[in-house]
């Protein structure tokens, strides 16, 4: 029989209910028994005891809020009673020491990518076209609608046949009821034709609406993030595109190209608008450049390539309140299991990290690295409040709706991702990852803006928990989308990959589940899986300015 709740750490004070619980109900946990005293949503929590106003609510073993009124043994705990809190955090005593998961599985496989003259290896081999400023993204678009198709690399998407289908409908005669009621035939994304270059996956476009206002601040940061996709193990080169003026400079995007590599050698194509003149002359240009540099790419085939190459980001978005217990721990797995294996993880998005910084401080292997945690978080929350908003207010209607009231709850499940294994650096948006082992890089909690960061990063794969679902993915990295639930898995699963729902219904351990999802990796890397995101075209890119996002 399907256990009905679960609690995540002995020291925990509340229940997560696993299905759907009514008033009136006798739940039996750990010998001992609950009245439940209002329905309680399936992974929503209620209290395993009397808890008087102002009382500390406990789950994952830290605190995750305070009664706001009183809340009986088996009540329900929603944002009408309970109230954001966390414990503040010093710099402690380093407790780096961890116990290694055991990887004899694993120690002998390969991943087939790109190997990159700089030493790294991409799981993919894009060419990246860049602008260095908005002005630019008419030309992007000018050169992908010249270029894309044409060289295979478009798709035959069904919403396009469908409309045709409506199209001939209408030419026919058919009345607005008629087509209201007609139904659709669906078909397979598929390529227009064959890829003149086999070896290439594809041509990506990064626009943004960045690099002419804003601060100098902004204009370095926007650098260092294109730079960090221009020197990408998943790119063989670029061609940029500038229009001269504006404050993103290309010598500020080399300075910082050269920070990450400064033996870069990939093909490189600059151009600038307002010393070339007309657009015509400009795009007949950037044609043949990017033409040339294809021929380049396509030269680069797959080789094997250690498991300590690879370069995980972890990422959740649309979360709920399953993930803390089955698709994030899972990957955390997944992330010791590849530290272990001597490769690379990144865990981002600060403002989710709240209620967690001191075991987080504490895992990090130097003083000064949890110095500069503990610098960058106090600044990141300082910023938040002087803008009238805070960490507290990071949880979305959606992610309350499901269980995570508080941003401490959401943050204790959140940080599930980085497993158990020490942190080697702390990095701050966008610098790159330079040590094998966990990274902490700062961002904020939006799915996007931390995905596009982790890559800049030199993520080569993301892992990607959702308990909603979203259909988030990146220009050049594949973005691996995992289920908290095996019900939204069902019905998400075209743009969902994989399924931790097997956890909550005990059919799986997270040990298991974390092993699954590293065999499944290493296929992806391999090119032998085109995860959804890809598929689907799906490529979200989105720089942030430091301002406050949470």
């Amino acid at each position: 029989m399907r256990q009905k709740v679960l609690k995540v750490h002995p020291d925990d004070n509340v229940l997560v209910a696993l299905t759907d619980l009514t008033q009136g109900e006798i739940v039996t946990f750990q010998n001992s028994e609950y009245l439940i005293q209002q329905n309680v949503p399936a992974k929503h929590k209620f209290a395993t005891s009397a808890l008087e106003a102002g009382a500390e609510v406990t789950m994952y073993g830290v605190l995750v809020g305070k009664a706001q009124s009183y809340i009986p043994k088996g009540g329900l705990i929603s944002t009408e009673n309970l109230v954001h809190a966390a414990h503040g955090f010093e710099i402690g005593e380093r407790r780096a020491n961890w116990n290694s998961p055991d990887v004899s599985k694993f120690k002998d496989k390969k991943f087939y990518g790109f190997h990159r003259p700089d030493g790294s290896v991409g799981t993919a081999n894009y060419w990246l076209v860049v602008p260095m400023v908005f002005c630019e993204n008419h030309n992007l678009s000018v050169l992908e609608e010249s270029l894309v198709k044409q060289l295979g690399y478009g798709k035959n998407y069904t919403y396009e046949n469908q409309t045709r289908q409506l199209i001939n409908l209408y030419k026919s005669g058919s009345d607005v009821e008629a087509i209201l009621n007609s139904p659709l035939i669906e078909t397979d994304y598929t390529a227009d034709s064959d890829r003149l270059f086999p070896n290439v996956d594809g041509i990506k476009f990064l626009k943004h609406a960045g690099g002419c206002g804003g601060t100098r601040q902004d204009a370095i940061a926007l650098c260092g993030l294109l730079a960090g996709y221009i020197t990408h193990p998943n790119v063989a080169g670029v061609t940029v595109m500038s229009l001269g003026c504006q404050h993103a400079q290309v010598d500020i995007l080399k300075e910082e190209i050269n920070k990450r590599d400064p033996n870069f050698s990939k093909p490189i194509y600059v151009l600038e608008q307002q010393k070339i003149g007309s657009e015509s002359e400009m795009i007949k240009i950037a044609i043949k450049q990017t033409f040339a540099g294809l021929v380049q790419a396509n030269k680069i085939t797959r080789e094997a390539a250690p498991l300590s190459k690879l370069c995980i980001g972890l990422e959740c978005g649309a979360s709920d309140g399953f993930s803390g217990i089955s698709a994030n721990p899972a990957i955390g797995y997944t992330s010791d299991l590849l530290v272990a294996l001597g490769g690379s993880v990144i865990l981002a998005e600060f403002p989710e990290l709240c209620g967690v910084e001191q075991n987080i401080s504490d895992r990090c292997i130097t003083t000064e690295s949890a110095e500069r945690f503990s610098q960058l978080m106090n600044i990141y929350a300082q910023r938040a409040e002087e803008a009238g908003s805070g960490f507290d207010m990071n949880p979305s209607p959606g992610n309350i709706k499901d269980g995570l009231i508080t941003d401490a709850i959401k943050s204790a499940g959140a940080a599930k991702k980085g497993g158990t294994s020490p942190v080697v650096e702390i990095l701050d948006y966008p610098e790159k990852v330079t040590k094998p082992g966990l990274n902490l890089l700062c961002t904020p909690g939006n799915d996007v803006e931390s995905t596009t960061a982790e890559v800049a990063s030199g993520a080569n794969i993301v892992l990607f928990t959702t308990g909603l679902g979203t259909p988030t993915g990146n220009p050049v990295a594949p973005v691996v989308k995992i289920a908290s639930s095996s019900d939204m898995f069902n019905r998400m699963n075209d743009i969902i990959d994989l399924n931790t729902g097997s956890i909550i219904e005990g059919e799986e351990t997270i040990e298991q589940a974390g092993e699954r999802i590293l065999d499944y990796v290493i296929r992806v890397a391999s090119g032998e899986i085109q995860v959804s995101a890809v598929r689907r075209g799906q490529e979200d890119f989105i720089p942030w300015k430091r301002g406050v996002s949470l």
